[in-house]
Formats: structure tokens, C-alpha cells, sequence
């Protein structure tokens, strides 16, 4: 029972990691680049994914086609003043972002960001571990036999080493992928 609820909060934390991540731009355009800048439509601050369609026709370029063209000054002020760095051009149908090429500078800050995400991560799973073994050492007072309590306290942490592991690697795989050029 502690387990299954264990390595479920635990793989919530892989997913929000791996979520934070695909928003981290490798150098190649993808619509997840934009999915959190909030765009101000009829004075309510809206994802632009609720307001417009987001597609990448190609590695360099995003197009972002409004369902209104109204809509158009407000997107494009939401994207400059996002802490992005793009550069939106508008053809009066669609907004056209043309994704630059990474210099080696700002690889290394991307992957920095990315470290602190999965440090993040990390810190979930530990408060995870914690949140388990603070519930075992309550059983243990209610009565559990305490070679059960250890045996479940050792089994939780080889949970936390296996997700560890995972982020680990999603890591590893999230930094290749920002500097490859």
C-alpha cells in the first residue's frame, strides 16, 4: 500500500520534471516553447494555446495562427514581453517566430536551468521519502512491528534511488540534446 502511493507521487514528480523540461528550447522550435506565456484577451490573461494554434513547420520556426485576428497586437506584445528573447513578425494572418541559433553561452545557462529543474525534482522525491517514512514511524507507534517499519523504510528508500536514477538520466538526455548543435 505505501509503496504503490509512494512510487505514484514519485512518478507525478518524473512527469512535472519531464513537463518543465520540454519547455527548456534545445535549439529547435517546438509549440511547448510558448505554452506558458499568458496572452491578455478581452482583459482576461489567457494561455496562448486557448487563443491561437501553435505549430512548428520546421526546426527554426514557430507559427502561431490566432482563432481571431484581433487578437494579433495582443499576442505579440504577450510573446516580447515573455522572458523568452523571441522576436515575433506578424504578416497580418499569423505570427511568424524565427528561433535563433544558440550560442555556447547561453547552452550553458539552458543547462544550468535545466540542473536546477532536476534538483527540483529531487528535492519532491526526497520530501516524498519523508512524507512515507514519517507515516511508517507513526504505524511503528501505533504498534507495527518495527523489523516491518525497517524493512518498509529500506524499501521506500531503494524507491527514491530507482527515481533518482530516472532523473538522472533525464537529465543527462536534456543536456545532450541542448548542446548538440
Amino acid at each position: 500500500m505505501y509503496l504503490d502511493e509512494c512510487r505514484e507521487m514519485m512518478s507525478k514528480a518524473i512527469k512535472h520534471l519531464t513537463t518543465e523540461l520540454s519547455k527548456i528550447r534545445a535549439g529547435k522550435a517546438s509549440p511547448a516553447m510558448v505554452e506558458s506565456v499568458m496572452v491578455d484577451y478581452y482583459g482576461a490573461a489567457t494561455p496562448l494555446n486557448q487563443v491561437a494554434s501553435v505549430s512548428s513547420p520546421d526546426a527554426r520556426t514557430l507559427f502561431i495562427k490566432p482563432w481571431e485576428k484581433g487578437v494579433i497586437p495582443n499576442i505579440e506584445k504577450a510573446i516580447i514581453n515573455s522572458d523568452l528573447g523571441f522576436n515575433p513578425q506578424n504578416d497580418g494572418e499569423q505570427i511568424i517566430i524565427n528561433i535563433p541559433q544558440l550560442t555556447e553561452d547561453r547552452r550553458t545557462a539552458l543547462v544550468k536551468q535545466a540542473k536546477n529543474e532536476c534538483e527540483n525534482g529531487k528535492i519532491s522525491l526526497r520530501n516524498t521519502r519523508k512524507e512515507i517514512n514519517d507515516e511508517l514511524k507513526q504505524l511503528q507507534k501505533d504498534g507495527a512491528p518495527e523489523d516491518d517499519i525497517k524493512r518498509a523504510e529500506e524499501n521506500v528508500q531503494n524507491l527514491t534511488d530507482e527515481y533518482t536514477k530516472k532523473i538522472d538520466e533525464v537529465l543527462s538526455h536534456k543536456e545532450a540534446e541542448i548542446m548538440t548543435v
